[in-house]
C-alpha cells in the first residue's frame, strides 16, 4: 500500500487556496461519522441532557477559564493566528468563532460549542510550539471542521463527561449508559474533521505532518522527522489485523481512545486527498445541489 502522490511529493503542494463558498458539511462529512451521529440520537434523553444540564454548566465554566486564564486572538493580539483563523473560515465559509491561547504543557486544541452561542477554540501553547504555521492553522481547520458539522451539541458531552459524573444526579449512570457511544463518535467526528483540516490548508502533507507530530514529536525531534516513514508505518499496523486475533487486539485497544491512532488518521486523509470528491470540492463542482440540506456555515444558524 504506497502513499498517494499527494503525499509522497512536495511539489504537490498548493500556491493559492479555494474558497469553498457555499461548502456542505456532508460534502466532506466522514461515513464513519454518518453512521456514528445517527446512532447517537437515537439515545433517549441525550440531547435534553446536554442543553438543559451540561451545556449552561459548561459554557460558564470554560468562559470563566478563558477569560481568567488564557489569551483571545485578534487582530491586535497574536496577529498571525488570528489571520490563519480568519483564512480558514473564508476557506470552509464559516463564521469567525473565538480562539484562545492556553499556556499547558499537554498539546492539545478543543472547541465547544451549543447551538446560539457564540463558539470557541482552545489550543495549548505546547501544541504550537511543536508546529509550524501552516501546521497550526491545520489544527485550526480541525477545530472548525467541529463547528462546520455542527458537532456541538455532543462534542460538549465528551469533553464535559468527567465532570458531569459528579455535577449531575444519577452522572455515574448517565456516563455508564453513554459513554461507550459517545466515544465512538468522537472518534469517528475526527476523521471528518482531519478532512475539514484537509481542506483549510489544501495540503495532504502538512495534516499527515500534524499527526506525526503528535504521535511523536517535540521541538527537538521534530525537525528530524520523516513523514514519508510514518506514512509507511500503516502498513504494518493494517497487517496486525490481517488474523482474527490481531483485529480482535486493535479493536480492544481502539475502544480505549479517544481519537483513531495517528498513523491511520494520516494514512484516511491521504486516502481522501486522492479522491475526485475532493479535487472536486476545490474546484467548486460537487455544490449544485446534491444534497437539499444546506448547511449555510454560520453558527447563528444552527
Amino acid at each position: 500500500m504506497a502513499s498517494s502522490d499527494l503525499l509522497s511529493d512536495p511539489s504537490s503542494n498548493l500556491t493559492s487556496k479555494s474558497l469553498l463558498i457555499g461548502l456542505n458539511a456532508d460534502h466532506f462529512r466522514h461515513p464513519l461519522d454518518k453512521a456514528a451521529t445517527q446512532a447517537l440520537k437515537r439515545l433517549p434523553g441525550l440531547d435534553v441532557a446536554i442543553r438543559s444540564l451540561l451545556g449552561p454548566l459548561g459554557e460558564q465554566f470554560f468562559s470563566l477559564e478563558n477569560i481568567a486564564a488564557s489569551v483571545l486572538v485578534g487582530p491586535n493580539q497574536l496577529p498571525d493566528l488570528h489571520s490563519a483563523l480568519v483564512e480558514a473560515c473564508n476557506v470552509l465559509d464559516l463564521d469567525i468563532p473565538q480562539l484562545y491561547i492556553k499556556q499547558h504543557p499537554v498539546p492539545n486544541a478543543y472547541t465547544f460549542a451549543m447551538r446560539g452561542k457564540q463558539p470557541f477554540i482552545v489550543i495549548h501553547t505546547s501544541l504550537i510550539e511543536l508546529l509550524n504555521p501552516a501546521e497550526v492553522q491545520a489544527v485550526i481547520g480541525h477545530e472548525l471542521g467541529h463547528l462546520k458539522c455542527d458537532h456541538g451539541v455532543y462534542l460538549t458531552l465528551a469533553n464535559l463527561l468527567t465532570m458531569a459524573t459528579s455535577q449531575l444526579p444519577f452522572g455515574a449512570v448517565l456516563m455508564q449508559s453513554w459513554q461507550a457511544q459517545i466515544m465512538e463518535w468522537v472518534r469517528c467526528a475526527e476523521f471528518t474533521c482531519d478532512r475539514a483540516a484537509l481542506l483549510a490548508t489544501q495540503d495532504a502533507r502538512t495534516v499527515a505532518s500534524v499527526l506525526m507530530k503528535l504521535s511523536g514529536g517535540s521541538p527537538t525531534l521534530s525537525p528530524q522527522l520523516n513523514l514519508d516513514a510514518f506514512i509507511d508505518q500503516a502498513r504494518s499496523y493494517d497487517a496486525i489485523g490481517e488474523s482474527k486475533l490481531g483485529e480482535m487486539l486493535k479493536q480492544i485497544k481502539t475502544n480505549e481512545l479517544s481519537h483513531p491512532v495517528p498513523v491511520l488518521r494520516a494514512r484516511e486523509i491521504d486516502r481522501w486527498a486522492s479522491t475526485p470528491d475532493y479535487q472536486a470540492l476545490l474546484e467548486s463542482r460537487p455544490l449544485n445541489g446534491e444534497n437539499d440540506n444546506k448547511s449555510l456555515g454560520g453558527w447563528r444558524n444552527w
